[in-house]
């Protein structure tokens, strides 16, 4: 019997009720399959979505999406084949944060970077299933091995974790290696403790060093759908602090959602409805993640 979930289908969106800027990037996606040339390895911790790259933009261009950054998901582990292969195919509106281990050579790094790779993941999360990190994650305990060489080639730390968590390991890694980290779904915030909790005040202060960056991502935090408003406090105080160090990202196909998948256009309406200044929002839809990932310039 194989240790491999089924695949399931990802859930597309509809229409955000307004028209996105012209550039507009989802910061936070993933991609898989196709299955018969990239199969996910067993065991995995969940069902794979069926998201394979036309797939994928087939969710942009229904969302209104111009852009995308892909993150390699945690069942790849540090095989970015399918990663590669999608960037290739979209090089010029896409681009990639992979997945090395301290073990990866010269060679590894080379590859992921003429692929428009622009950063490294580490993850440390727990599978709430077993307690252990997720099968194929790269915790932060590699990540002063191979910052040198991510230095060397422009990739930037990106890290999934709770705030507590990064409250504690983050001032001295970005101290030890001198690189701003970028933090997935809104830093992993701790609702019950409010904006007033001493971790997310520490993330407050890095963002407003222009320390770290913070994706602006819902669906990890909480499951007050649809309209998300425990988490709404959080997103004024990190506008408020330094909106040029903000993006937005759906983390679409939801992985381990299944059924209770959001919509992305629903939560673009989320965004536009917590961000009313126009000017802002293209900001952290366009303007940032272009000056992070190197997209081009747009009208």
């Amino acid at each position: 019997m194989s240790d491999v979930l089924e695949p399931v289908a990802a859930r597309m969106p509809e229409a955000p009720a307004s028209p996105l800027p012209d550039g507009a990037c989802d910061t936070h996606t993933h991609v898989f399959g196709p299955f018969d040339r990239f199969p996910v390895p067993a065991p995995s911790s969940y069902a794979p979505p069926i998201a394979p790259p036309p797939v994928h933009q087939e969710m942009l261009d229904r969302a209104g999406l111009s852009r995308a950054v892909l993150i390699q998901p945690a069942p790849y582990g540090t095989d970015n084949s399918a990663l590669l292969e999608a960037l290739g195919q979209r090089p010029e509106t896409t681009r990639g944060v992979g997945v090395l281990s301290a073990e990866a050579d010269d060679a590894d790094f080379e590859r992921l970077a003429t692929a428009n790779i622009k950063g490294l993941r580490f993850n440390e999360m727990r599978d709430p299933r077993g307690g252990g990190r997720y099968k194929g994650s790269i915790g932060l305990d590699q990540y002063l091995l191979l910052a040198p060489r991510m230095k060397e080639h422009g990739f930037v730390p990106h890290v999934w974790a709770k705030c507590a968590t990064l409250a504690e390991l983050l001032p001295s890694a970005i101290r030890e290696a001198g690189q701003p980290f970028v933090i997935d779904h809104l830093a992993g915030i701790d609702i019950e403790k409010g904006t007033a909790d001493p971790d997310f005040r520490t993330l407050v202060d890095l963002l407003k060093d222009g320390l770290i960056w913070i994706k602006l991502s819902l669906c990890r935090n909480s499951t007050d759908t649809p309209g998300y408003e425990s988490q709404r406090p959080f997103h004024e105080a990190l506008t408020e602090a330094n909106p040029d160090r903000l993006m937005w990202g759906s983390d679409w196909p939801f992985v381990r959602m299944y059924d209770k998948s959001p919509d992305v256009g629903h939560l673009l309406d989320v965004f536009a409805e917590w961000t009313p200044d126009a000017a802002l929002r293209r900001r952290i839809l366009v303007d940032n993640p272009a000056s992070l990932y190197g997209f081009g310039a747009t009208a």
